[in-house]
């Protein structure tokens, strides 16, 4: 009888051992359980830089978009002053274009008002936007003389005439000589032909209301020369009177300084 109660108590043993541990769906469970734990973990840790590389790229936008902001801003300064400098620039071209059609203007009435002078060694031309009256000294002066001619006289009054109609143009009178030395005087080549070129402006100032502030005096002497001095002909050349008209120079910076 005794062994009969035995070999239950063992088999309720061993039931009980097998049902108080651990089953395979259990460690399955507890395994999905740590995977997934491990997966979240995971996944806070990839949503976290995930946001960090969103403040950083959110950054880089901002930035960005300030930067363009301030290249927006500097493209527009730069239209505005391309735009302002154009306007300049045609206005300062308008008013150069109205300087050149009056020296133009200027070299046509020279030519006509000295033309009766042209055979007698008055020659007009125009070079670097200047109008230039050359006379030979055999028109106004004598041979080693500043003391002006009748011929001489009178071709200044006609070109008096061209100078009162345009009281903007500013007047150079240069003197010239040739390289021969002179004799029994006290004068040399410099001083001779800026005493003739003073003559040329006492005779416009004096006998043909001409202007004196618009009007400058120098003379060149012999340091000048537009032909060779070892002829007759090239000294001849040489022995000479400029007179420069230049351009309302003052009207053109006037134009820059009001389109400012």
């Amino acid at each position: 009888m005794q062994k009969k109660l035995i070999i239950p108590a063992a088999i309720i043993f061993v039931f009980l051992l097998y049902s108080c541990g651990p089953s395979k769906k259990l460690q399955s469970a507890n395994a999905q359980v740590e995977q997934l734990q491990a997966d979240n973990s995971k996944l806070k840790t990839d949503g976290e830089q995930l946001a960090s590389n969103n403040a950083a790229l959110q950054k880089q936008v901002d930035n960005l978009t300030a930067s363009n902001k301030s290249v927006n801003d500097q493209f527009s300064q730069y239209k505005s002053s391309c735009e302002k400098t154009k306007k300049e620039l045609e206005a300062m071209q308008a008013t150069v274009q109205e300087q050149r059609d009056a020296m133009k203007a200027v070299k046509m009435k020279l030519e006509t008002a000295l033309a009766d002078f042209k055979d007698k060694g008055v020659e007009v031309y125009e070079k670097n936007g200047n109008v230039y009256v050359d006379m030979q000294d055999n028109l106004l002066y004598k041979s080693g003389s500043a003391k002006m001619g009748e011929d001489g006289k009178k071709a200044l009054a006609a070109l008096a005439s061209a100078l009162n109609d345009y009281p903007n143009l500013k007047v150079i009178v240069v003197g010239h000589t040739d390289n021969v030395k002179f004799k029994n005087s006290n004068n040399d080549n410099l001083s001779l032909s800026t005493e003739r070129a003073n003559g040329v402006v006492r005779i416009l100032r004096d006998s043909y209301s001409v202007d004196p502030t618009r009007m400058t005096a120098a003379g060149k002497g012999k340091y000048d020369p537009v032909a060779d001095n070892s002829t007759k002909e090239g000294k001849a050349k040489n022995r000479r009177t400029e007179i420069i008209l230049n351009p309302d120079l003052m009207k053109i910076w006037e134009s820059s300084v009001k389109s400012n």
